[in-house]
């Protein structure tokens, strides 16, 4: 049986959200949403979902119909700063730009006074980096995204974590294309953790724009046969995961 990387990156995506509990889930993007469903269904089953707006939804529909799906719950925006403030939610964003100690930007690319690119702005990254677990989904691996220095720091690093006390920041993994990083590096700093099949060290590094913690690196691990055919028939029965990683 062909395993897709989009399968093993929504299993990778799936194990941040394992010891969860009863918090709400906030997954952005296509693989990240995959793999909060399939925790709920396997290792969390107390994970709240929501449809996006201001919903709680009983069930796991497949992704793209949230609509049809058993409302059990109403969540305002007011109750979700609630729930943030209180650590009672978990967050897998994406990145413009990622350094060596978590610090993320989604806001500017390029000088304050003239950006190149104007992106969505800080939005929830800093409460969220400070307050509860947060992790990270990159699509495509590339220097671009890890680099040296972000430009802007809109989610919140391990080292300016440190410098403000920040006893809540709770910033555990980076999952790409190509990878799983964690931040058991020195002083907080970027490890490799893993590496996907038929990627290899090498390649994951030459893609990173700051030197890698690497000490034993393992294989991502690939989904069960369960897991794969909750993926496949239950949770994306279309397909949508491969337009998001097609590899």
């Amino acid at each position: 049986m062909t395993i897709t990387r989009a399968e093993v990156c929504a299993v990778a995506c799936a194990d941040s959200f394992a010891d969860a509990g009863s918090v709400i889930a906030s997954p952005f993007g296509t693989i990240p949403s995959i793999g909060a469903r399939l925790a709920r269904l396997t290792t969390a089953p107390e994970l709240l979902l929501s449809d996006g707006e201001a919903m709680l939804i009983a069930g796991t529909p497949p992704l793209g119909e949230e609509s049809t799906a058993t409302v059990e719950g109403w969540l305002p925006y007011g109750k979700v700063l609630d729930l943030l403030a209180g650590g009672k939610r978990r967050v897998m964003m994406g990145a413009s730009q990622v350094d060596r100690f978590g610090n993320q930007n989604i806001s500017r690319i390029g000088d304050w006074a003239q950006p190149k690119v104007q992106l969505i702005g800080v939005r929830g990254a800093p409460g969220n980096s400070v307050n509860h677990t947060t992790n990270y989904w990159v699509p495509n691996h590339s220097t671009k995204i890890f680099v040296e220095a972000v430009d802007l720091v809109a989610g919140v690093g391990h080292d300016r974590a440190r410098q403000v006390s920040a006893k809540h920041h709770d910033v555990q993994v980076v999952v790409t294309d190509l990878a799983v990083m964690d931040f058991r590096g020195p002083d907080g700093s970027m490890r490799l953790r893993s590496v996907h099949p038929g990627v290899s060290v090498e390649e994951v590094r030459d893609k990173t724009g700051f030197e890698l913690a690497v000490d034993e690196v393992a294989e991502t691990r690939l989904p069960t046969d369960d897991e794969l055919a909750l993926i496949r028939d239950r949770i994306d029965p279309r397909g949508l995961r491969d337009e998001e990683v097609s590899a």
